[in-house]
């Protein structure tokens, strides 16, 4: 599975976080480097520039599914671990994502021409939810009506709608968390068994 890389994972991270304590534009890279405690051959060796950064928070997603899927019991339920991750990732990005950073990445990946990282079937998320949909699948969890790569299409169609829904009303309808924990069983819920 693809793993990120430490540092790297370091850098965004802290990135983020103060791209939504500071703003971004008041974000510096050198603050950037101060407060995750890496030097600036780190930062550009992997990061051209800040703006690059903000491509960078599919890594930041997939490394939060890293860091919850080791506290996951793996006799837990498949179905349960899918809305578990699901249900982190979204508190995660209420918390610490600036909403107007959320609406620029999901925009961009729609306008895009090039690389739509999001999409990319080499990241941690994909391995990781088709991992958890086959063995739910094998333990007769989720449904087998449809395939795997179906499955995970339907998945990550689910997540993606509510967040873009969370970013169309700029937030400020309803708490991200609770509305995943609201909708995503009812969108998602086809598949369990």
């Amino acid at each position: 599975m693809a793993r990120m890389n430490k540092t790297k994972a370091k850098i965004t991270k802290v990135a983020w976080q103060l791209f939504h304590e500071k703003g971004y534009s008041e974000t510096t890279i050198d603050d950037i480097i101060a407060a995750s405690g890496t030097s600036k051959g780190s930062f550009y060796h992997y990061y051209s520039s800040k703006d690059e950064l903000l491509s960078s928070l599919s890594e930041l997603f997939d490394a939060k599914y890293e860091e919850v899927i080791q506290t996951l019991d793996p006799e837990m339920n498949s179905f349960e671990k899918l809305l578990f991750l699901c249900y982190s990732v979204h508190d995660m990005i209420e918390k610490e994502i600036p909403i107007g950073l959320l609406s620029s990445l999901y925009s961009s990946q729609v306008i895009t021409k090039g690389d739509k990282h999001l999409q990319n079937q080499d990241r941690y998320y994909y391995h990781i939810i088709t991992q958890i949909i086959s063995e739910g699948q094998e333990r007769g969890q989720i449904s087998k009506d449809l395939s795997v790569r179906e499955i995970q299409r339907l998945y990550t169609l689910s997540e993606r709608a509510i967040i873009y829904d969370y970013c169309i009303s700029n937030g400020s309808y309803y708490s991200l968390g609770e509305y995943t924990r609201k909708v995503m069983p009812r969108l998602f819920g086809s598949v369990k068994l």
